[in-house]
């Protein structure tokens, strides 16, 4: 027998590192994700021992982004969002302008080009749904009027980056700057509209197929494998379902995994077996999605802290304070209490998933300098450490605040 295993040492000592790491990072009362995260840096290239698959790596994070996307999907409810929609709707898109805005002008100060600076300021204006909705649940606000919104105003920014990630191919050669540096002709704007116009024709096609075929189809046949009773065969056609409608998408329409993903999961949300659906591909999803967090830290090198700490500053700080300043006013200005402006705030003081997802396409089709995803891959690890600290904050001046207001015993 063939002994050369490289898919198989890197599933397990990925998997095996990150179980360690987030069980220490959970006893620290860290997101769990700060370990995943810390795993992948230490299977990674620029750290020194055993280091994972560099070829395997970014094929098993494909598979972790098709299914996180799928969970965002089944997660996603038109209902919660039309709840809260007059602030939820301009709030996000307000706030992920003012955040993209910052960055891009941090990128301008980098000498970076527009393109790269608007791809670096999109993956700092999106928060990390994992890390959103654990602080949350965690003190049993999902519920309440300000969880609501913060969920919200979560799902439109997830829609935006999903049509980002959609339109950034097609975008590619007016966003790198083609000509800048290297003296070819940059590409007509003529050119650029039609692909526009031509990704955005076959997402509609797509999306068609999905609406009139799939959303009949996906429900009437997970109905049949339930009236078999076998659970077995209803956990694997929901796999299938995830995993053949994304890889159909790109096969057939151009469009992206993530994409299909999305709608597959949008789709079965809309079924009566929705929440069993979500139940069984649980497991499967958060195991890839974890090696999809690894594979996102094995690009990062921990000497970006030393040798670029003003970069990593500036990009803390439009995640940290810029976005939770935007977000406080902007629900301010609708009328809101301070302390929903505050948590909203803090809840969206971190980023996560499609950050990372963004860049490494942006690192792909050689828009975003490989400077950009380190930046925002630091910047992701020190606002998600940050973001309990900024809650235990948050709390103590609520407390306080309670205290303050309870009427003084005679």
């Amino acid at each position: 027998m063939h002994h050369a295993t490289p898919l198989i040492s890197t599933i397990v000592g990925g998997i095996v590192l990150a179980f360690i790491l987030g069980a220490i990072a959970s006893r620290l009362r860290l997101p769990p994700l700060i370990g995943y995260l810390c795993a992948g840096i230490v299977v990674g290239p620029h750290t020194p021992g055993y280091t994972a698959d560099q070829a395997l790596a970014p094929e098993l994070a494909e598979l972790g982004v098709i299914l996180l996307m799928f969970g965002v999907g089944l997660h996603f409810s038109i209902k919660d969002l039309m709840a809260v929609k007059r602030i939820a709707i301009p709030g996000a898109v307000v706030q992920i302008g003012i955040a993209t805005l910052m960055g891009m002008l941090v990128a301008w100060g980098f000498g970076w080009s527009w393109g790269q600076g608007l791809v670096y300021g999109l993956a700092l204006s999106v928060a990390s749904t994992v890390v959103l909705l654990k602080a949350l649940q965690e003190r049993e606000l999902v519920e309440s009027p300000q969880g609501r919104i913060a969920v919200g105003w979560l799902i439109v920014e997830d829609l935006a980056m999903v049509l980002a990630l959609v339109l950034l191919p097609a975008m590619a050669g007016l966003l790198a700057g083609a000509g800048e540096a290297s003296g070819e002709a940059a590409p007509a704007t003529g050119g650029v509209v039609f692909a526009i116009f031509a990704t955005l024709g076959k997402v509609a096609a797509f999306v068609a197929v999905m609406l009139v075929i799939g959303r009949r189809f996906i429900p009437w046949m997970l109905e049949r494998i339930v009236w078999t009773g076998n659970r077995e065969m209803f956990r694997l056609g929901v796999l299938a379902t995830a995993l053949g409608v994304a890889y159909g998408a790109y096969a057939l329409f151009g469009v992206s995994f993530a994409l299909g993903a999305f709608f597959a999961g949008m789709v079965l949300a809309e079924s009566e077996f929705s929440h069993r659906a979500a139940e069984e591909s649980l497991p499967l999803r958060d195991a890839f999605a974890v090696l999809f967090f690894v594979s996102v830290g094995m690009l990062f090198d921990p000497m970006v802290l030393v040798n670029d700490p003003w970069g990593v500053l500036a990009t803390v700080f439009i995640i940290v304070v810029g976005k939770s300043l935007a977000a406080l006013g902007i629900v301010r200005a609708f009328g809101h209490s301070g302390q929903t402006g505050m948590t909203i705030a803090v809840s969206l003081a971190q980023i996560g998933e499609f950050s990372f997802i963004l860049a490494s396409l942006g690192v792909y089709l050689k828009i975003l300098p490989e400077r950009g995803q380190a930046l925002i891959l630091a910047g992701a690890l020190l606002s998600i450490m940050l973001n309990p600290v900024l809650f235990h904050l948050l709390d103590l001046y609520t407390a306080r605040r309670n205290r303050s207001a309870d009427p003084q015993p005679a």
